[in-house]
């Protein structure tokens, strides 16, 4: 969003810059080490990117080492110089073991706003920045700290949004038969210049330099964004390609409405395997971890399958709701937890190795909400709970579990967008253009907390006596986290 110049951004410079450098560089380096002694580890792990001098103040004072080998200690792992592991590597592990427990087990908070004025079907995040669109005529990026758009990407009048991809320095969007480039500065290109160039386009997934499109026509259309040119077609499947993922060395994994996933190599353009599911309902939607080198997929009849790429074999398959899954994902180092999001409005997580359902999470609408406001959005707050094994999320009223249409995973964070909004006659009705964000923190030290099983119970119960209310369409984007 733009702002023209004013009073307060002068007085914003001002206080963010002073005479002789920066306001944290007014702190000596004692007194940091100090400030920083009273951090845990992640927060402590965030403050070495704030700026080049804390980090070498952190980095010299070994904080991190110390509280790295504290944490070891107290899991009882050695910490014996001959088994000592790297610094970094452990540091990660321990991050996403706190990840995994959150998303499984912690308190959820949830912050949602209004993202779009008619709708948004889409969200992406990365770097903590998160973009949304698919709806209206403009794309937003948010930053996931401050809920601030910290900019805005319009469409052409005569082209509409279809999916679109994001790396630091640009945004790829699928425009039906044409693909446009939006640079972070704001500088817009389309291509190719003439139509018909290649069939209706459907998905679109990019790593640098390429951009590939899933089209209607069983095709993967490999764009060079540099030369601007379609530089391969790849034959993946007899039915149009509805989703896709890609890796780091260079494969393509595309869905079928047909049931199937393909694995193609872009240096070859030759399709390398095949993976088949045990039915032929349709692949909605794909990710594939390069950790693990496991690919999970869902369909339109609430299957789940996993895959090893390595073997090509199916590792496990379950059916976790009766209706269309919309979307999966994980974060990227994670090889435990699996987010996965559909229709019938339940966030789940999954645990990626065998497919259990570690939880299901919904928004408490009943318990106090509060609200704050900035100069870029209206934020709600609210409660989240984690559903027992035993509750009919049929029985569940629709308002209070509206579609989630897409979602993407951070550091004990979910997020999700919806594309609907509640009906205003229904006596549960919130405001409508609203995203929802579960907020994680420290992980209780019991399975559950005893006033959250309570909570469960009762939910079932009065789930069971609210009635359902219909719901119409309108945009609303959604992140969840795990709670401190």
């Amino acid at each position: 969003m733009e702002h023209g110049p004013s009073g307060g951004s002068t007085a914003m410079r001002r206080r963010s810059g002073v005479r002789g450098g920066t306001r944290m560089e007014w702190l000596e380096h004692d007194i940091l080490c100090i400030i920083f002694s009273f951090l845990d580890v992640f927060d402590l792990v965030r403050c070495t990117a704030v700026c080049k001098s804390w980090n070498a103040v952190i980095r010299k004072s070994e904080l991190l080492q110390v509280l790295y080998f504290k944490l070891r200690r107290d899991s009882g792992e050695s910490t014996s110089s001959g088994q000592r592991k790297s610094m970094e590597f452990g540091l990660q592990e321990v991050a996403m073991k706190y990840h995994r427990l959150c998303l499984q087990r912690g308190r959820i908070d949830i912050h949602r706003w209004k993202a779009h004025s008619v709708g948004v079907d889409q969200c992406r995040m990365k770097m903590g920045l998160l973009l949304t669109g698919v709806g209206d005529k403009v794309m937003r990026l948010w930053s996931l700290d401050s809920y601030k758009c910290e900019e805005e990407y319009y469409i052409p009048d005569t082209a509409s949004l279809v999916d679109f991809d994001f790396d630091e320095s640009k945004i790829v969007g699928l425009l039906g038969s044409r693909v446009g480039i939006w640079t972070r500065n704001g500088k817009r290109s389309i291509f190719p210049s003439r139509e018909g160039t290649f069939s209706k386009g459907l998905c679109v997934r990019y790593i640098d330099p390429d951009a590939v499109i899933g089209c209607e026509d069983g095709t993967a259309r490999v764009f060079d964004m540099y030369s601007r040119t379609c530089s391969r077609i790849i034959k993946m499947h007899a039915g149009p390609v509805t989703c896709l993922a890609l890796s780091d060395d260079e494969l393509i994994l595309s869905g079928s409405s047909l049931g199937s996933v393909s694995i193609s190599d872009l240096a070859s353009d030759q399709r390398v395997a095949r993976l088949r599911s045990t039915d032929s309902a349709g692949i909605r939607t794909l990710c594939f971890n390069p950790c693990s080198h496991l690919v999970f997929a869902g369909t339109t009849v609430g299957y789940t399958y996993c895959w090893d790429l390595r073997t090509m074999k199916s590792l496990w398959e379950t059916r976790i709701s009766s209706n269309v899954l919309y979307s999966l994902s994980h974060l990227r180092s994670d090889n435990s937890t699996l987010a996965v999001g559909g229709i019938d409005g339940v966030l789940r997580v999954l645990n990626q190795n065998t497919g259990e359902v570690l939880s299901r999470c919904l928004i408490d609408d009943e318990r106090p909400i509060s609200s704050t406001r900035n100069m870029h959005a209206f934020i709600e707050k609210k409660k989240g709970i984690r559903l027992p094994e035993d509750a009919e999320v049929d029985r569940i009223p629709r308002t209070c579990r509206p579609p989630i249409t897409c979602l993407s995973v951070g550091m004990k964070k979910v997020v999700t967008a919806h594309n609907s909004k509640y009906n205003l006659r229904c006596n549960h009705a919130a405001p409508s253009l609203s995203g929802w964000i579960f907020q994680a923190g420290r992980v209780p030290t019991t399975p559950a907390e005893p006033h959250d099983v309570t909570r469960h119970q009762s939910h079932s119960r009065n789930y069971r006596a609210l009635p359902s209310c219909p719901m119409s369409e309108e945009a609303s984007t959604k992140i969840v986290t795990a709670s401190r």
